[in-house]
């Protein structure tokens, strides 16, 4: 049968992707909104086949490729990945003939890596941030990069650089927003990850109508949002265009979470964190004025996401409040909450404070929990490595003498603190965290070296 999108009939998964004649639909929000007069809609992102914004550049990037000669039978994807993008290559490469290899965080919430793995994406798991940076010599994206170098059936796409990101939205999103609201959009308002949806889609309004208010909204650092960049990685990304954008927000990440609950329950819809740091981002910056229409981006959903849910909301866990598992909960969201605390200036230390201490004589024992793989290939000077996972069965090289200075180190910043918090609490009164980990060391541009053979 041919595709009828006024019966959905398609004669296979793909015709079902969005576009101008398929949209993917918009709901006027009412319970969360503090407006008298403007009117604010959610686009609901997960009614893309495979269940995100994702899908659109997913697709686009493979028709480029194919187009420009560099996809065709016998080729495989590699793709650095935060999860959405990786669900869209892998289920159109599924039905392409192209197999996916997927580096990402360890970090990404189990839904997500399970899902890949569901999905038929062969899964790389590696100690990156959250959001993949560029630039981080061990991470997600330095994999692919590796892969499609040493592997000739590989081919990148690189989502981080490639303009057909943007092209995808300026193709669907931007016609789709344009047509729906009647050619009345005011605002359009989206979250900051490779930063696609907002160049493509905001070119496109700006092409329609100058006037258009197109806002960025990012998180605060230390996030634990997957596929949004903070202000520091968002100078990393090449498709972040700042001179195109009306206003970039910064959202924390208490707001972000509280705001997903509240659409959930208010609402009655069921957007991913992502969802709720746009939507406190564009309500501090949407006037309250008369023919306001403001569209929000809602990524996907959040049954992604519930892990990051229970940490955050102890409450949600299974078994509800008044049993133990509820009172484990609570002893989890406390142990959560005390290691987020440790991002403070006395538990932390920064690259250039760390590289000025290592040249004084008193200097701290720095301790490298990452792999002995990835201590070989690069390493601070003087750091001795004790993975993570033999740390506990190794406490006798720790220094006998609790005030010795010791800095933790991982590859992100992440790991690290938790390893402080378990130091301290065997007494030590003077260990630290580097902040942001080796990536942010070598970025500072403080040199290392290589054990590995």
């Amino acid at each position: 049968m041919p595709t009828d999108h006024t019966l959905r009939v398609y004669d296979s998964i793909i015709g079902l992707l969005s576009s101008e004649e398929n949209p993917t639909p918009l709901v006027r929000l009412n319970r969360v909104i503090p407006f008298q007069h403007a009117q604010v809609f959610a686009k609901l992102e997960w009614y893309n086949p495979f269940g995100a914004v994702k899908d659109r550049i997913a697709a686009n990037m493979i028709q480029d490729a194919e187009q420009r000669g560099l996809l065709g039978p016998g080729k495989k994807l590699v793709e650095a990945t935060s999860g959405n993008t990786g669900f869209g290559l892998a289920m159109l490469g599924n039905a392409k003939g192209y197999p996916l290899r997927t580096p990402l965080s360890a970090a990404i919430p189990p839904e997500k890596r399970s899902a890949l793995r569901i999905f038929g994406s062969e899964v790389v798991e590696l100690d990156d941030t959250l959001c993949p940076a560029p630039g981080a010599p061990e991470g997600a994206i330095a994999r692919a990069m590796e892969t499609a170098r040493t592997e000739p059936e590989y081919v990148l796409l690189n989502q981080y650089e490639n303009e057909a990101n943007p092209g995808g939205h300026y193709r669907t999103t931007g016609p789709e927003i344009w047509r729906q609201t009647a050619q009345k959009v005011t605002h359009f308002v989206a979250g900051l990850g490779t930063c696609g949806t907002i160049t493509g889609t905001g070119r496109f309004l700006k092409e329609q109508r100058s006037g258009i208010r197109v806002i960025g909204v990012y998180p605060e650092e230390g996030h634990d949002i997957p596929g949004v960049r903070s202000a520091r990685q968002l100078q990393q990304t090449k498709l972040y265009c700042p001179e195109e954008y009306d206003a970039t927000i910064e959202v924390t990440n208490r707001e972000s979470f509280e705001m997903c609950l509240r659409l959930n329950r208010e609402e009655s819809i069921i957007a991913g964190p992502s969802s709720g740091m746009a939507l406190v981002g564009g309500l501090g910056t949407i006037p309250d004025e008369p023919g306001t229409l403001a569209v929000v981006i809602f990524p996907d959903n959040v049954f992604k996401y519930v892990t990051s849910l229970q940490r955050h909301f102890p409450s949600v866990r299974p078994g509800g409040e008044g049993n133990d598992r509820a009172e484990t909960g609570k002893n989890d969201g406390f142990l959560a909450s005390m290691i987020e605390n440790l991002k403070n200036p006395y538990d932390t230390i920064p690259p250039d404070e760390l590289n000025r201490t290592l040249l004084e004589p008193d200097h701290p024992l720095v301790v490298d929990i990452r792999s002995a793989e990835l201590y070989g290939q690069s390493h601070i000077a003087g750091s001795v490595n004790v993975p993570m996972e033999e740390l506990e069965t190794r406490r006798a090289e720790l220094p006998p003498d609790r005030d010795a200075p010791i800095v933790m180190v991982c590859g992100i910043g992440k790991f690290s603190k938790n390893w402080t918090l378990y130091l301290k609490s065997m007494g030590y009164r003077q260990v630290r965290s580097l902040k942001g980990g080796v990536n942010e060391w070598i970025r500072k541009g403080h040199a290392t070296e290589s054990t590995a053979s």
